[in-house]
């Protein structure tokens, strides 16, 4: 079923929300991944996994965790905290979207400024490629209190797709739940700003 006939039935939207770790920057070790899994707000499930700093392997994860993961005959959105994990390893949304077979949305908490991510890149190996991919996830669109890139679904209907999987503010929950985790472990508590 849709996400439209599912917002105009009322059913619930069962989505999957992708947040990193906090890391060292110019750190070697994997910077770990949470995917937090709720039925419209509420916890159900989680996976775990790793991405290399600045690496280019996020995208390959995300498809491989959630491909051999019980979660995903289940899941009708993938959310993920902004375009990229561990720093700059960029996620291709159209390929991560073809590869689920379900809607994948990048939600940004604000506008982001591009000139200061493409001056970011350019310290990183291959910084042309990484802007491709960027590119790749097409516009940003502005719902607010949403701010998101979309592949697999009207831009209208994931505004209200986001609305539905807000509990309050303006991060969806699962979401704000992978990065309190993701927080807590590596810090031993969760931060004030989920």
């Amino acid at each position: 079923m849709d996400l439209e006939a599912l917002l105009r039935l009322k059913r619930t939207i069962r989505t999957i929300g992708f947040d990193d770790a906090p890391f060292t920057r110019r750190a070697s070790e994997p910077v770990a991944v949470a995917g937090v899994v709720c039925a419209g707000t509420r916890f159900e499930g989680m996976v775990w996994t790793h991405v290399q700093p600045d690496g280019w392997d996020a995208t390959a994860t995300l498809t491989e965790t959630l491909l051999r993961s019980k979660f995903l005959p289940q899941v009708h959105v993938v959310l993920l905290d902004g375009i990229s994990l561990g720093g700059f390893n960029v996620i291709d949304l159209p390929l991560l979207a073809k590869q689920l077979e379900r809607p994948c949305v990048s939600v940004m908490r604000r506008l982001p400024k591009l000139d200061a991510i493409a001056h970011a890149l350019r310290r990183l190996p291959e910084p042309e490629r990484r802007l491709e991919i960027l590119q790749r996830a097409g516009s940003i669109h502005a719902y607010p209190p949403f701010y998101f890139q979309v592949y697999g679904a009207e831009p209208s209907i994931m505004a209200k797709v986001l609305q539905q999987l807000t509990d309050r503010g303006h991060v969806p929950e699962a979401l704000r739940l992978a990065h309190l985790i993701t927080s807590a472990v590596v810090k031993g508590e969760s931060g004030h700003q989920a």
